[in-house]
């Protein structure tokens, strides 16, 4: 066997396979001509023979291009456009690898239709990213091997989950947060072209839970309910019992969030119950996924059906006319809904999250809520347009949640949403062209006082902070403190992260006074489309393994420097013999230097009482002399 076979063997992650193909000789031209049957009688086991016969069609096709194509030409039929340019390749030098490499990605080949250099380009770039993501995970796996060998320390179960977590697709996540009645259901709905997926309409029921939107694989609308756990709700009762047990005033002392998640779940009747009996599974029959810690999932034919029946666990309130019966509400157990929508390419690879806000007392939401914004790459703030710029809460939102993202988060964009721009008051007195163009102008004046007061706030700021140096390169920090332009306290987004959009959900479906586009929902619709196109399965794994590998190169230079206690003594042992040399002479040396230090402080005893006398008594002196 020569050495590029052993070679190919390690790089594979195969190498436990070297002596077999030593034992038979397998050089590089007959590594080449093993068949399905030779590599089969080769080897034996089902999970490494897979893995080779992959990698070795890859080095095949890699070497040549044509023959492989000519070869799998019956089993890829739907690929005929792509192995026409790879045979009008052909005439090419292939041993000019160089030439050959620039000709593939759409050099000057004359038999390649546009289409076809297109589809040409984009499969062999999915090829090369194949290649390195399959090099990538055979690394990561040999590593988790090698870990499930080693002591079970915390570091060693954190690196193995860590390793597991980079199967899972890394969603984009756009946090939309606002206050009740400030239309984020709307806008979701819109932006997303699902009518009535989320409830809206009524302004005093407000969402009180965190919902997720993300695309369906399946067909159906579906929605997972996510429960606390049963232990947190069992503690907020027991923490009820102590303020019910011996008070008759008890009703005073409780907090009115309390007696709204207790009235929701249980109804009125809770005061007439025992404290104790509310955890009765009778109170749970609906929901028996709560009392065993499952996800309950819902599925409906339409996104209206779905809603209808979700929003006992969203909701706080309904109004009445609004058509849905609901005797009992569980939002106060519930810390998640994700919502999943069929066909739906803006949310691919994008989850919209529906925040209610950051001062839930329920400690499970209230942990989870911290994880999603820290998370979240871009955030939309949503306010009714008429109080964009004037209302505190918007900004309050901004401030809170900045403290997640900026430090260390993900965020990297904000988006002021400023909705319901089509509501103009006295619009049935004006044409359809002067409602347009006074909707125009209130836009342009919302903007310009959102940006005015985004340049203005001073209060969404955060030290330069360790957790931020980390982020920055070493180089560029430093430039960064020698620029006379950097402060230590600088705000977490440039102005150039900020925008500012004015939107109708309305406008957009009716378009009774706009058109679709200057709703500004096509705007957000194609910034969604941006995100899901800067979607790489290959860089998220690649830069997932790539701070895994990081991390244990690290752990093992500390594991270097404290656990060898061999090295500590060595050093420890040249350290006193070196201060040992060096231990008389300081000390001669400090013995001449209190010496004179000794003299001189005499000499000025002396010179200052001579000084003191002669100013003291200088008739006397003077006698004296004559």
């Amino acid at each position: 066997m020569d050495e590029f076979v052993c070679n190919k063997l390690t790089e594979w992650g195969l190498s436990m396979l070297i002596e077999r193909f030593e034992d038979e000789g397998i050089d590089t031209e007959s590594l080449y001509c093993l068949g399905d049957q030779e590599i089969d009688a080769l080897i034996t086991k089902l999970g490494p023979r897979a893995k080779f016969k992959k990698r070795l069609k890859l080095l095949k096709a890699e070497q040549n291009p044509t023959h492989q194509e000519t070869a799998d030409s019956s089993a890829h039929e739907h690929e005929e456009a792509a192995d026409s340019a790879q045979v009008c390749q052909s005439t090419s030098d292939r041993r000019d690898k160089g030439k050959r490499k620039l000709d593939l990605q759409g050099g000057s080949n004359e038999c390649q239709s546009p289409a076809s250099k297109r589809r040409c380009d984009k499969r062999l770039g999915s090829y090369s990213e194949d290649i390195i993501l399959s090099d990538v995970k055979n690394i990561m796996n040999y590593v988790h091997m090698r870990l499930q060998n080693e002591d079970n320390t915390k570091l060693n179960a954190f690196l193995k989950n860590k390793i597991c977590d980079l199967e899972t697709d890394k969603r984009k996540l756009v946090g939309v947060f606002g206050k009740t009645g400030a239309g984020k259901s709307s806008l979701i709905n819109a932006v997303i072209g699902v009518k009535n997926l989320l409830p809206s309409g009524s302004v005093s029921a407000c969402t009180s839970v965190m919902i997720k939107v993300e695309a369906n694989k399946n067909k159906k609308y579906e929605a997972d309910i996510e429960f606390i756990r049963k232990e947190d709700w069992e503690d907020e009762l027991w923490s009820l019992d102590h303020i019910v047990r011996d008070n008759e005033d008890w009703e005073k002392d409780l907090d009115h969030d309390t007696v709204d998640r207790l009235s929701a779940l249980y109804g009125e009747e809770w005061k007439n119950i025992p404290t104790k009996n509310l955890m009765d599974n009778k109170h749970f029959r609906e929901i028996p996924e709560f009392l065993f810690s499952k996800t309950k999932t819902l599925t409906c034919e339409s996104a209206g059906e779905l809603s209808a029946k979700y929003v006992k666990y969203t909701r706080s309130d309904l109004e009445e006319g609004e058509g849905i019966d609901v005797k009992r509400w569980y939002w106060p157990l519930v810390k998640c809904v994700t919502v999943r929508v069929p066909n739906n390419d803006l949310l691919q690879h994008v989850t919209l999250v529906d925040l209610p806000g950051n001062g839930d007392r329920n400690k499970s939401r209230d942990k989870m809520w911290k994880e999603i914004v820290g998370s979240c790459s871009t955030v939309w703030i949503v306010t009714d347009i008429n109080r964009a710029a004037s209302e505190n809460e918007p900004w309050e939102i901004l401030q809170d949640a900045s403290r997640l993202m900026g430090n260390g988060g993900e965020c990297q964009q904000i988006h002021f949403i400023c909705t319901k721009s089509d509501l103009i008051e006295d619009s049935d007195d004006h044409s359809a062209a002067a409602v347009r163009a006074l909707i125009f102008k209130r836009n342009m004046k919302a903007k310009e006082k959102v940006m005015t007061q985004f340049k203005a706030e001073n209060t969404i700021k955060v030290s330069c902070s360790c957790r931020q140096s980390v982020r920055l390169s070493v180089s560029l920090y430093k430039s960064m403190l020698k620029s006379k332009s950097f402060s230590p306290f600088q705000k977490h987004f440039s102005d150039e992260c900020f925008k500012v959009f004015t939107v109708s959900a309305k406008e957009s479906l009716k378009r009774k006074y706009l058109q679709r586009d200057d709703t500004e929902i096509p705007k957000l619709q194609e910034f969604l489309q941006e995100l899901n196109d800067c979607h790489s399965v290959t860089l998220n794994y690649v830069s997932g393994a790539y701070g895994i590998l990081s991390l244990i190169q690290g752990a093992r230079c500390r594991e270097v420097a404290g656990k060898k206690k061999e090295v500590c003594t060595e050093l420890e042992e040249n350290m006193r013999q070196e201060l040992e040399k060096v231990r008389k002479p300081v000390e001669e040396a400090s013995e001449a230097f209190e010496k004179c230090l000794t003299e001189g402080v005499e000499d000025s005893k002396r010179l200052c009482e001579a000084k003191l006398k002669s100013i003291l008594y200088p008739v006397c002196i003077l006698i004296t002399l004559l």
